[in-house]
This record gives C-alpha cells, structure tokens and sequence, in this order.
C-alpha cells in the first residue's frame, strides 16, 4: 500500500472525507497545479506532525485550547516568506491564546539558522520535509511547476478544531493580504 493509500485510509477511519484539491495557483503568471485533500473553511483541520527548529516533533491542525494560525510558506529563506515570517513574528505578541506556526519545506537546521539570524522567538518555525504529511493533508502541497514537491503560499486559521478561514494567495511570489489575515485572528 503506498503512502497515498495509507493517508487516505487514516483521513478516512478518522470520519473524515476530503476531495483530492482542484486548486491552482500562480508562480510569475503560469499555472501550478496542487496536490492533496482540499481543506476549506468549516473543515475538520487534520492533525499532522511536523518537525520544530529543535528537533521536536509537534502537532498542529485539530482541537486545541488556542487558536492555531498555519502560515504556509514556500520557503523561510526568500524575501517575501521572511517578510512573512518576520511581521507574524512582531504580531504575535498582541494576541492572546494563539500559536503561530510557520510550516515549510526547509529542513528544521535552516530553520533554527534563520530563527537565530532574524529574532525570530514570538512564532514556532516547523518543517514538513519528512513525509510532505501537511501539504497532503491540507492541500497545499505543489504538483507542478519547477517548485513541485514545496507548499505554496497558504494561510490557514483553526478554532475549535475547524479551519474558520483559508488564503491560498494566488501568486506563489506575492504577499498573503495581511489585514484580513489579522482581522480574521
């Protein structure tokens, strides 16, 4: 049984059933295809383990006591996902009872380097790069284009163990809309 089928098995005897994602997004104006469950908003948000900056493993996705944001990124060491990484970083610190999680591709060393070189401390910086287990889960994982195999640019927020608001930014290399983002923690 391949992965694939191993997934869809456990999504599945969890009672949960998600569409294989027909989502689409850009990189500088061409098409890129997405791969994995289509999560939208009022979804059950999956559970998935993901690997921290400290070698540790943590969950994110299902019902916690906090709000969860998911801020999806291509790459922590490109400057839009730095700007990203950076302004959460600096607004953490007006919310009470939200975790902020930025999840890419990039092994959890370049995510410690950049955590130490930046000041990041207010956000949890974790990597997928063991099983892709996030982008399938949730959908974000790109399917074509030269970047195939890295998340794209995606905002999920979850409460109470339901996603209660989805960006999937359009254009791979352009900036998430960061006031709905804020308004809708």
């Amino acid at each position: 049984m391949k992965f694939g089928s191993i997934l869809l098995a456990s999504v599945l005897s969890l009672g949960i059933a998600y569409a294989s994602t027909d989502e689409t997004v850009t990189l500088k104006g061409a098409k890129v295809t997405l791969s994995g469950n289509k999560i939208s908003v009022g979804d059950k948000a999956p559970i998935v383990t993901l690997i921290s900056s400290d070698l540790k493993e943590i969950q994110v996705g299902g019902k916690t006591k906090n709000t969860q944001v998911l801020i999806v990124v291509p790459s922590i060491d490109t400057p839009v996902c730095d700007l990203e990484a950076r302004t959460f970083n600096e607004k953490a610190t007006s919310f009470e009872n939200v975790d902020i999680t930025v999840i890419s591709m990039d092994l959890p060393f370049a995510g410690k380097r950049y955590c130490a070189a930046h000041g990041i401390d207010n956000i949890i910086v974790a990597s997928d790069f063991q099983d892709k287990a996030f982008g399938k889960a949730y959908g974000t994982l790109i399917g074509s284009s030269i970047l195939k195999g890295i998340e794209a640019r995606t905002i999920f927020i979850i409460k109470n163990g339901k996603v209660t608001y989805k960006q999937l930014v359009p254009e791979i290399s352009k900036d998430p809309d960061y006031e709905a983002i804020l308004k809708a923690i």
